[in-house]
């Protein structure tokens, strides 16, 4: 696509800047640079909302400060810290990534993007968040916010806009100078502007309307693993009176297939995390 004008982007940028200033957002992760922290909260952030997250991020740092601590921790402990946001693959891949991180960079979180996207859990976008808000690296990245933001602004009336398309209107209008800063801005500004809107990322081609959660795989995933963690061990009869809100089937696959991922543990007749 051809370049943005200079003033388009000028235009842009102080709209985003404009509104940033008076109506920013303060999250816990926002107040430090600190690259450990700043991965926690990208890796939280995944599929869940912010406001969400801020309990639950307060309480793993103050468990699990710095890789060298959460590398040694128990996965059991980690789960515990994290039962409640769901996607608990999320906190294994993490406390995984901490490992590799003693192992391979001296317990500190690299700084490219390429090593990022290396350690478990990190894919393009969390390595290009990461590489952003912990180092202020101009990266490119697009998110549900961030999406908003240049669909509302340059495709107000185009269906099934694709990243391909978003991506090179992301890389002109990024200011480079502080990309921290910009992208904190982008996404409060996104976040603002699906609240008074029907929610323009529903016009990209990516979009995805998550699956109902009552009844869902996830609350069953969950509600096995909150079952695990208040006991040591626990036979599959025992489990399935436990969570008997579902089908004793249902209940003894979605175990096999906690234990396949490596989330349970099976010994003899018993499960435990």
């Amino acid at each position: 696509m051809q370049r943005l004008p200079a003033m388009t982007v000028r235009s842009f940028r102080q709209t985003v800047y404009g509104f940033y200033r008076q109506n920013r957002r303060d999250f816990p992760w926002r107040r430090t640079k600190d690259p450990y922290r700043i991965l926690v909260s990208e890796i939280m952030l995944q599929q869940t909302q912010a406001p969400r997250v801020v309990v639950k991020y307060v309480a793993f740092i103050k468990a699990f400060p710095d890789v060298k601590t959460l590398a040694r921790a128990r996965l059991k402990k980690v789960l515990a810290a994290w039962s409640g946001l769901g996607y608990n693959r999320r906190a294994k891949r993490l406390r995984q990534a901490a490992q590799a991180m003693v192992a391979q960079h001296g317990e500190a979180v690299p700084r490219s993007v390429d090593e990022l996207r290396q350690l478990p859990g990190v894919g393009p976008y969390t390595a290009a968040a990461v590489a952003a808000f912990a180092f202020n690296q101009p990266t490119v990245l697009l998110e549900t916010n961030v999406r908003a933001v240049l669909l509302h602004h340059f495709f107000p009336r185009s269906r099934r806009v694709s990243d391909r398309t978003l991506l090179p209107l992301a890389g002109q209008t990024l200011d480079r100078t502080n990309p921290r800063r910009w992208y904190s801005a982008l996404m409060d500004y996104g976040a603002m502007l699906k609240k008074i809107q029907p929610n323009p990322s529903r016009r990209s081609r990516h979009y995805l309307k998550q699956s109902r959660f009552a009844g869902s795989n996830r609350q069953l995933r969950g509600v096995i693993l909150r079952a695990l963690l208040e006991a040591e061990k626990m036979t599959l009869p025992k489990l399935q009176r436990r969570c008997d809100s579902f089908d004793a089937a249902r209940i003894a696959a979605g175990v096999t297939q906690l234990v396949a991922e490596g989330l349970v543990k099976k010994q003899n007749q018993h499960y435990r995390l």
